[in-house]
């Protein structure tokens, strides 16, 4: 027993107490890259399509939106001279972004909890991974855009270049609610599930089908602006209207929307900074 209590007990533990620690990342920066690669090789790994899945999906939500709300619906994209299949487009693409590391992010951890509990590395880099790698699809989504731009003929307007800032927004509130929603998973699987029914509702809610401007219309100002206390609001808004002619861009929904994603990423990195040393023990 003496011989046990001479032995040097070694606790590997992270260097800093910071919310997000930069440099830490960074400095696994090689383990992030490797990590991102693994998910999109993985993703279409014995799929004879491949990446034509990046475009496909989309594709086929943009036709059955365009089928069911600018056909059947008859909803006005608000815009005068804006088809209703590029109306659609605009916010499909980034939505299908936001869904899909909305889900990949949550279900992280628990997907990942083999490696973790073996060696340490910086535990945010996990619902990180999924944020970048889903990048990749999204601008290979890019390619229907362009296509539907052509088939219409339509040229964009001079605020394209403005489109990362929407983009932006809905990179910082996937992160935001990564953190949040991994953290949650882990430790009660309830949520594993509540994640696939709250995001079609999270779909409804966003301006997908139709304008934000219909909001304001309807509802007017304080409830337009009370709506954009969601960020994927400003983030699809602002995407679309990035790329429209004589439309102005709604600085004032990408600002309140990018105000919540980075209220969503701080308080998120606090709680799975401090829920962090519990991970290992409830996964």
């Amino acid at each position: 027993s003496n011989y046990m209590k001479a032995l040097p007990i070694t606790i590997i533990e992270s260097k800093t107490k910071s919310v997000f620690n930069f440099k830490e990342i960074v400095r696994y920066k090689d383990l992030l890259y490797y990590m991102v690669l693994r998910d999109v090789t993985v993703m279409y790994k014995q799929t004879v399509l491949g990446f034509f899945w990046a475009i496909l999906n989309p594709l086929f939500q943009i036709v059955v939106f365009s089928v069911i709300f600018g056909k059947v619906a008859a909803i006005s994209t608000g815009v005068s001279g804006l088809p209703y299949p590029l109306f659609s487009c605009l916010a499909v693409i980034p939505w299908t972004y936001f869904s899909s590391t909305f889900t990949a992010s949550s279900n992280s951890l628990i997907t990942t909890a083999s490696i973790f509990t073996k060696v340490y590395f910086p535990r945010m880099i996990i619902p990180l991974v999924p944020i970048f790698s889903k990048l990749v699809d999204f601008f290979i989504s890019l390619i229907i855009l362009i296509g539907v731009m052509l088939y219409y003929q339509y040229t964009p307007g001079s605020n394209w270049i403005l489109f990362p800032i929407p983009l932006l927004i809905i990179i910082i509130t996937s992160a935001g609610l990564g953190f949040w929603l991994s953290s949650l998973a882990l430790q009660y699987r309830d949520f594993r599930f509540a994640i696939g029914f709250i995001l079609p509702l999270l779909m409804y809610v966003a301006p997908v089908a139709y304008p934000a401007a219909k909001v304001h219309q309807q509802l007017g100002d304080t409830a337009y602006h009370l709506y954009a206390i969601y960020p994927m609001v400003g983030g699809i808004e602002g995407f679309r209207s990035s790329f429209l002619q004589n439309a102005p861009f709604p600085w004032e929904l990408v600002l309140i929307s990018g105000t919540v994603a980075i209220f969503l990423f701080i308080t998120g990195a606090l709680y799975f900074k401090k829920m962090e040393k519990h991970f290992a023990d409830v996964a």
